[in-house]
């Protein structure tokens, strides 16, 4: 006898409470041109009949979404004008993730993604907002295929592998993040027309008063001192509400991530999808001890937040934890191997390039009149600064391969430690540039279908350079050319 179809599931009824306040936010263009239109035509029902119709539109999308979940597939069904049903096949789910802003989290509600890997956005992504928080256990599970069954029966169960802790604070400000934030925010105000405002302004008078009062540089000071404190303090804010309670947990087969203070956000990956990880080290938080972890996995993006597993934090943490992941704390923390002088040579040749045309300028300027002084001691510290930078990128290039495994460094200002299983590898290719072939180097490259799918070896001696893949893949020996 055949089993009865599973029965479509309406959304929680407190989503009639969010959907409309989000719709208002998502049309407040809209609601601005209503506004204005019902200014110029003297009808302020403009702007009313503008509300009343995208608190319905909000209130309808709660009505028309519903779905199922069955033995093969789960399915999504949702739109007001337009109907369109998505459809996952069970077997393709590689990860769910759970997303609470704070209305949600007021509600007890969340809003539960299924991803497979593939990169959907907007209406192609299937998302169900917003189910019951006490829900999601149960969810989780069944559409992971019971790969969460302890997490799922007994709780916040499994082992530790990681804590957020206040310390890691320190390594905000050296992201740049904050500063980032402040430039992204003087550029919307000026596109939207707030320069002349701004400009005319008391507070523009009082800057002008400042510098005829104290001098331009001593405002300048002023303000940058006062942009670099703000910076700090935003790179600080947006980390703690972030990653604030940042805990990563192994549950069996399982990888459990949640973060984030006001907008909680909780990620469930398949271990058994996992095919390494990529340590990240830019510079600043490097000098300071950090580096943060993405994992390489199937079915996740390897690019942003989307793999990210700890933010920046101690460099140990970051190794442990990914040594304890892959079962390989060697491969995480053990020498490289070298590229050789020829690689050496490349690094120092690109990182000198540019003292050396702007010496040439000014030598070809000093012809027809002097350069200043403060010139030359500006070239002096930018040959300083690229001969340091050439150096520490030549310490960090190497690799190293064996036991299954491939390990590839390389960078100063955005160091990176890939750690790829070379199970998990499904292609290999060398490359070669002009100025490669005549240093006697090439770039391998690992294709895998997890993370960024593809790694690369940077600059590694040409003739080991199929030698390297054979080591991680045995299966490259049997290629005709390799064996040759």
């Amino acid at each position: 006898m055949t089993a009865p179809a599973p029965q479509w599931l309406r959304l929680s009824p407190r989503m009639l409470l969010v959907h409309p306040v989000h719709e208002v936010l998502r049309q407040i263009p809209v609601l601005i041109g209503s506004v204005v239109l019902g200014s110029a035509t003297g009808n302020p029902l403009w702007a009313v009949a503008a509300l009343v119709a995208t608190v319905g539109v909000g209130i309808a999308r709660w009505f028309t979404t519903t779905y199922r979940i069955d033995a093969e597939e789960v399915q999504l069904r949702a739109g007001v004008l337009q109907r369109r049903v998505l459809s996952v096949p069970r077997n393709r789910i590689r990860s769910v993730s759970t997303d609470a802003r704070l209305l949600h989290r007021l509600l007890g509600l969340t809003v539960l993604r299924v991803s497979t890997g593939q990169q959907a956005r907007g209406d192609d992504a299937f998302a169900l907002d917003a189910v019951e928080a006490g829900q999601v256990p149960r969810l989780r599970a069944e559409l992971l295929a019971g790969s969460l069954t302890v997490a799922a029966d007994s709780g916040p169960a499994g082992r530790v592998l990681a804590r957020w802790e206040p310390a890691w604070l320190r390594y905000s400000p050296l992201s740049f993040t904050g500063l980032a934030m402040i430039v992204a925010a003087v550029g919307l105000l000026y596109q939207a027309g707030a320069g002349v405002l701004v400009r005319d302004s008391r507070l523009a008078e009082g800057g002008r008063d400042a510098a005829q009062r104290f001098g331009v540089a001593a405002t300048v000071t002023a303000v940058v001192i006062v942009v670099l404190v703000g910076s700090v303090v935003l790179s600080v804010l947006r980390s703690l509400l972030t990653y604030g309670n940042l805990l990563l947990r192994r549950d069996a087969d399982a990888l459990h991530l949640e973060y984030g203070l006001l907008r909680r956000q909780e990620h469930t990956y398949d271990m058994r999808r996992l095919r390494g990880g990529t340590l990240r080290e830019p510079l600043l938080v490097r000098a300071f001890g950090g580096a943060r972890l993405d994992a390489v996995m199937t079915g996740v993006s390897g690019a942003g937040e989307a793999s990210l597993l700890l933010p920046p934090c101690p460099a140990v943490t970051a190794r442990e934890v990914l040594g304890d992941l892959i079962a390989r704390p060697e491969e995480v923390s053990g020498p490289l191997r070298g590229h050789g002088a020829a690689a050496a040579r490349r690094r120092w040749t690109r990182g000198l390039a540019a003292p050396a045309l702007v010496a040439v300028g000014l030598a070809v300027v000093s012809v027809w009149a002097p350069p200043p002084i403060w010139l030359w001691l500006l070239w002096a510290g930018l040959t300083a600064a690229c001969a340091l930078l050439a150096a520490d990128r030549v310490r960090s290039l190497g690799h190293r391969v064996g036991n299954g495994w491939l390990v590839a460094r390389a960078g100063s200002i955005e160091r990176r430690r890939d750690c790829i299983a070379g199970a998990g590898v499904i292609g290999w290719t060398v490359r070669q540039s002009f100025f490669q072939r005549r240093s006697g180097v090439a770039t391998l490259i690992a294709a895998t279908a997890a993370g960024e799918k593809a790694y690369r070896v940077l600059d590694v001696p040409a003739d080991l350079a199929w030698s390297v893949a054979a080591a991680a893949s045995p299966w490259v020996r049997d290629v005709p050319w390799v064996r040759d």
